[in-house]
């Protein structure tokens, strides 16, 4: 018995493609969906000349209840698009595969004239595809699609992956208390030196051909530094919201870096906006108090910002219903509700009472991998901060008391390469954990004067390499921007609030004349520090779990609570990946622009310094920093 093919649309394509079928299938054919589609049919074929203007939306809900499966075929401006598959129950509709199309290729909306050739040509990969559908053969447009230019001929297959937050298939489970607990499991670490659970080799089959695609792909575009003093790697992860931002991996290898960029853009994708679960809760603090997050807790903006007329941040009203997603306290070990605009750093973008960075997010081979990571970045923001807004003459480090070839050799190709020398610093804090200052210092004319950036992590060597790859691979990227802009960068010396945007905090300090910010740091009076004075060897463990259970205590003793939001998504689950974000109330937030620091509320900035011996008696906030801090 034949099997039943029902195909709707009208046009030269459905034309085509049921005159060729209908000596081989039974046939039923009709325009749209106001007649019933026959429940006997083993495959719904949708044809159309042109892309709905309504999208496929009314297709989906009809086939969906059916039950049948269905593939479409289409022509959109000079291309031509057979697929997804589609079937029913199954994450993965034509709806995600327009979202993801429209989003990595939004293209030149000018229509151009087709080749015949180009529609027949489609029209048999159509055909081909339905034919393996109904003889029950391996299909192609299984979760994916066939781009056909319709001049050149050229076909290509790209991967669909599911969207969580389609408007067809995504099914996102409420936000809920219950979900937020967190329980720790074992992690065995990959080699006693590591403080990874998962060799990133294993993620190499996957990450590329899952989210990096030219036109359907969570990145669409990848590039390669050639110039830079290490392997570096940028991909772009485009967005309608926030338009395109690349993520860039440094490493020795390029191959790496490639990896470590696509992890990097998968962590930024996830806190941009909620993709694991939908929000449900709208209510004002006042209402929830007994199970939240007090927002004053995390630093807020002085009365004074809040006043500035062209200020887009409001006072936090707790009587003012907001947006709360459900966390974890590591410390009190119970669920705690948190803003949403905290937890996802665009939810608040132009409106809210602050605004959040993705300061404490972090993606891992496991939750607790992640968590240990994302603890790491505050506490990294938190001890630059807090070095430059109370000016703390920190220990410069001996890099050859390291014992560390790699840093060494990492040092001297700055040095031979790039032109710069680098100073490494100890500015960990009263927690404890390993934080260095890494300041690149140029020793060629016309060059940026001078580049901060630093690195938190359990090894204080791995926190060194991690501050001077940081250095190294923004530093071609800087001189471009310092170049073009050097008149107005001299303007921001005189005028703090010029400094508004993240690269020109880094940008300001290339200046000859800002180097006298820094005297506190390059007094050169002090004697250098070996490494083993300064950072005392902790236990090892061979369990990556058993670091992350130390450090919390590390908290716990300074009356500090860990709260965690997981913004993992199905998207990065399918390959074991979670995606959180710490805060870490009482720590100093990571702030770009000048006007936008958020110290109110937070009083251990004036006190730490007292507890490190850098001061007899609490600061006062006039005595703080005042110059835009130097962090890239």
């Amino acid at each position: 018995m034949n099997a039943i093919l029902s195909a709707v649309g009208e046009g030269v394509l459905a034309d085509y493609v049921c005159g060729e079928l209908l000596d081989r299938y039974e046939v039923v054919r009709q325009t749209d969906f106001t007649s019933e589609i026959p429940k006997a049919a083993n495959l719904v074929v949708v044809l159309h000349d042109d892309w709905p203007s309504s999208g496929y939306f009314e297709t989906e809900e009809v086939l969906q209840q059916a039950g049948i499966p269905w593939l479409r075929g289409f022509f959109f401006m000079d291309e031509g698009i057979v697929g997804p598959l589609v079937r029913p129950g199954t994450p993965g509709c034509s709806q995600c595969a327009d979202n993801r199309r429209f989003t990595a290729s939004p293209g030149d909306l000018q229509h151009v004239q087709s080749s015949p050739l180009g529609i027949w040509h489609t029209a048999h990969l159509l055909i081909a595809e339905i034919e393996r559908v109904l003889q029950g053969s391996r299909t192609h447009t299984e979760e994916h699609m066939y781009i056909v230019n319709l001049n050149s001929l050229n076909s290509s297959l790209h991967f669909i992956l599911p969207d969580p937050l389609c408007e067809v298939c995504g099914s996102l489970p409420d936000d809920s208390s219950a979900a937020s607990n967190i329980s720790f499991k074992p992690r065995p670490k990959i080699s006693p030196e590591s403080f990874r659970c998962r060799p990133i080799d294993d993620l190499k089959p996957h990450l590329a051909k899952d989210y990096m695609d030219s036109r359907t792909g969570v990145f669409n575009a990848k590039g390669l530094d050639l110039v830079s003093p290490f392997a570096g790697v940028g991909v772009n992860l485009p967005s309608f919201l926030l338009g395109d931002e690349v993520t860039g991996g440094r490493s020795f290898s390029y191959a790496e870096s490639e990896l470590t960029a696509i992890l990097e853009g998968l962590e930024r994708h996830c806190g941009i906006t909620p993709r694991g679960k939908r929000t449900v809760i709208y209510d004002s603090l006042n209402r929830v108090a007994d199970q939240a997050l007090e927002p004053s807790k995390v630093g807020l903006y002085s009365k004074k910002q809040y006043a500035q007329p062209d200020f887009t941040f409001e006072p936090f009203d707790p009587d003012l219903p907001i947006d709360w997603v459900w966390g974890y306290s590591l410390v009190q070990e119970s669920p705690l509700l948190v803003p949403e605009s905290l937890a996802y750093y665009s939810s608040g973008f132009g409106s809210g009472f602050v605004q959040e960075g993705s300061n404490g997010c972090a993606l891992g081979g496991s939750l607790e991998e992640a968590i240990l990571h994302g603890m790491l970045e505050v506490t990294e923001r938190d001890s630059f901060l807090m070095t430059w807004y109370a000016q703390l003459p920190i220990p410069r480090l001996d890099p050859n008391s390291a014992n560390d070839q790699e840093l060494l050799l990492m040092l001297q190709r700055l040095r031979a390469v790039a032109g710069y020398d680098v100073h490494l610093f100890n500015m960990t804090m009263e927690n404890g954990i390993p934080s260095i200052w890494a300041l690149a210092k140029s020793v060629s004319p016309g060059k940026l004067n001078l580049i901060c950036a630093a690195g938190a992590h359990l090894d204080p060597v791995r926190a060194a390499k991690s501050a001077i790859h940081e250095l190294a691979g923004r530093l071609i990227y800087l001189q471009e921007r310092f170049d073009a802009g050097l008149e107005h960068l001299k303007q921001m010396l005189d005028d703090p609030y010029l400094v508004l945007q993240m690269e020109d905090h880094a940008l300001l300090y290339g200046l000859p004349q800002a180097e006298e910010r820094l005297q506190f740091l390059l007094e050169g009076q002090r004697p250098l520090r070996r490494f083993d004075e300064e950072f005392k060897r902790k236990a090892s463990h061979t369990d990556l779990t058993d670091d992350l259970k130390d450090t919390i205590e590390v908290f716990r003793r300074l009356n500090l609570d860990v709260i965690v939001v997981d913004q993992s998504s199905q998207e990065t689950l399918r390959n074991g990946l979670h995606c959180v974000k710490v805060l870490i109330p009482g720590m100093l937030p990571m702030t770009f622009g000048h006007h936008m620091q958020r110290l109110t509320g937070l009083k251990r900035v004036l006190q730490v310094p007292v507890e490190l011996g850098y001061a007899k008696k609490p600061l006062k906030i006039g005595q703080l920093n005042p110059h835009p801090h130097p962090f890239l």
